[in-house]
């Protein structure tokens, strides 16, 4: 019997209540998502450099921030959780009435809870799948990554991690259920949507001045933000963010007076269709609503910036990695006993021939004089500036504060010698060459070299880094922020039923009530994210005076990405919360 019962709820909850399962769904998916990196084509092609240690490194990062996203999960879930638990409030009242116990209501939630973690475990697990195969070819082609390196695997190890940390989630979604029937009494359950929400219309006069208020303190912390710059973090940072946030708290207080005033003013607009009702009941909700639809504006702030600056970013590196190093590589090695190697010689002894393996090839010694300066022959520079350029041979002497001199004089002594190079052949294949040179020429006591593809490795593993993490965080943040607002939208029609089946008596039609549900959960989701990216401007404006310094950032690409995350994730959970709220009203008409 119960599960039965148990199954048709759950059924009936998938028809009702689709934003819930959404959001399960897509937590499992991109939980799944981001902890299956092994299977990134990307991550595979740097992991089969030898010398590169930065693929343990972003794993265990993700893996930290795997356990922050599971606990926002966590609370998204169990906030979605009280949502389904006070909408279904009188009919858990009628099955206690009907003679059930306590206990067997909350085991037949219990039971509810179980199907609802399979099907969303299923469901998200195979979208997971899915989406990890298209960032896969995503972040290929971002990388200009061979295609030999592309091809289809599941993560086991990120499959059984999803599967352990959303069955602890549904856990304390059970037990919460089962707090939440042995606390609450029969009364409360049967007239829980009884309770009305009490008008408060603020004067003129205060909603102006709250809104003045936010908007001066906005301006204050913009200007702060733009004259002082992103990375000053000191006291007057921390005021900064004070000042930002007690303005947009201003901003939404206002609304619930200042809005509904300015309309009022312009008669034809007030009383036009439902205009009236729908202001008053936004009027209404928002004041109760302000501070969460604050903190959701901040947190789609965070989501817009981290999400375009770890995209915009790709570029910026890409020209560090060209700016680092010219040559294919670079070898310094220091003297001992003031003799000078034949550097060429000893790799070609080693295994690695300059002549056969590197298309240009230049070894020139440095000296030190008795001042302790850094001398260079003349001849040596001219060679250096006819094989790379005169502007790379200039770099090469001002970083290393090097003067030249005609030729070898009395008083220098030998300090360094070095040696440069571009690869002939595939630079993979012949960097393996030349470092297994390195190893056999024990001769050399003191050396370091940079080698072009091991620098772009680790730069390139930077970029995926900031994009991944920049992903993961930015589309948490999107999705906690949707949901809430979702979950919000579709409380408040539950409990505005009644009043929309007083304008069906009254005569108003079923598309004027959609029109009037549709306005509403328009302005709930729009006016916190039009502020947000208001924000986000100003705030993008700041980091890309600090990515000017060292590169240009990439402002197509960063705004496309973001868009597309916009409209598919928030405007996914819009469209779902408009088709849920007209849902529930056709239901109680």
């Amino acid at each position: 019997m119960f599960s039965k019962l148990a199954v048709k709820n759950v059924g009936r909850s998938f028809r009702d209540y689709g934003v819930y399962f959404l959001t399960v769904a897509f937590g499992v998916c991109l939980f799944y998502v981001f902890n299956a990196l092994e299977t990134q084509t990307v991550i595979r092609y740097l992991a089969q450099h030898p010398r590169t240690n930065i693929v343990g490194a972003i794993q265990q990062l993700i893996g930290i921030l795997s356990v922050f996203v599971w606990v926002v999960l966590a609370f998204l879930i169990l906030y979605a959780s009280g949502f389904l638990v006070r909408r279904r409030s009188r009919e858990l009242g009628t099955y206690l009435m009907l003679g059930m116990e306590r206990w067997q209501v909350a085991r037949l939630l219990l039971a509810e809870t179980a199907v609802t973690a399979l099907v969303a475990l299923v469901v998200g697990l195979v979208l997971g799948v899915v989406l990890s195969q298209a960032l896969s070819i995503f972040t290929a082609g971002l990388f200009a990554v061979p295609r030999t390196f592309f091809a289809f695997s599941i993560s086991v190890p990120a499959l059984l991690k999803t599967i352990l940390a959303f069955a602890a989630i549904f856990l304390l979604v059970m037990l919460y259920h089962a707090f939440t029937v042995s606390r609450r009494k029969l009364i409360d359950l049967l007239r829980a949507r009884r309770v009305n929400q009490e008008l408060k219309v603020r004067s003129l006069g205060a909603s102006v001045f709250f809104f003045l208020a936010g908007c001066v303190l906005l301006v204050i912390a913009y200007a702060m933000l733009l004259t002082r710059g992103l990375l000053r973090v000191d006291a007057l940072f921390w005021v900064m963010l004070g000042l930002g946030s007690l303005g947009t708290l201003l901003f939404f207080r206002a609304l619930s007076g200042f809005l509904l005033r300015l309309c009022q003013s312009n008669k034809k607009l007030y009383y036009k269709n439902l205009n009236m009702f729908i202001l008053r009941q936004f009027n209404a909700n928002i004041n109760t609503t302000y501070r969460s639809m604050t903190v959701i504006c901040l947190m789609l702030l965070l989501a817009i910036g981290i999400t375009a600056t770890s995209v915009g970013l790709n570029n910026t590196v890409a020209q560090m990695a060209d700016q680092t190093i010219v040559q294919d590589v670079e070898l310094a090695v220091w003297e001992e006993k003031g003799e000078i190697p034949d550097l060429p010689a000893a790799l070609k002894e080693a295994g690695f021939d300059p002549d056969e393996q590197c298309s240009r090839w230049l070894s020139f010694p440095v000296y030190r004089d008795e001042d302790g300066h850094s001398i260079m022959i003349q001849a040596d520079y001219d060679a250096y500036a006819a094989a790379w350029g005169q502007e790379v041979v200039d770099s090469f002497v001002d970083s290393w504060r090097v003067r030249l001199v005609p030729q070898v004089e009395e008083g220098l002594t030998a300090d360094r010698c070095y040696f440069l190079a571009d690869y002939a052949g595939d630079a993979q294949t012949t960097e393996e060459a030349f470092l297994a040179a390195l190893d056999q020429a024990h001769f050399l006591y003191s050396y370091t070299y940079t080698t072009k593809l091991s620098t772009w490795m680790e730069l390139m593993g930077t970029k995926v880094l900031v994009l991944f993490i920049g992903l993961y965080l930015g589309v948490v943040f999107l999705v906690a922020s949707a949901a809430v607002l979702a979950l919000q939208q579709l409380s408040q029609a539950a409990d505005s039923a009644q009043r929309y089946r007083v304008l069906s008596r009254l005569g108003v039609s079923e598309r004027m009530r959609g029109r009037s549900v549709d306005i509403q959960v328009f302005l709930a989701f729009f006016l916190p994210l039009a502020l947000a990216l208001v924000h986000a401007v100003v705030g993008m404006t700041a980091a890309n005076a600090v990515i000017a310094q060292v590169g240009k950032v990439d402002a197509a690409a960063s705004s496309a990405v973001t868009a597309l995350l916009l409209v598919a994730v928030y405007g996914g959970y819009f469209l779902a919360t408009c088709w849920g709220s007209r849902k529930i009203l056709r239901a109680s008409a």
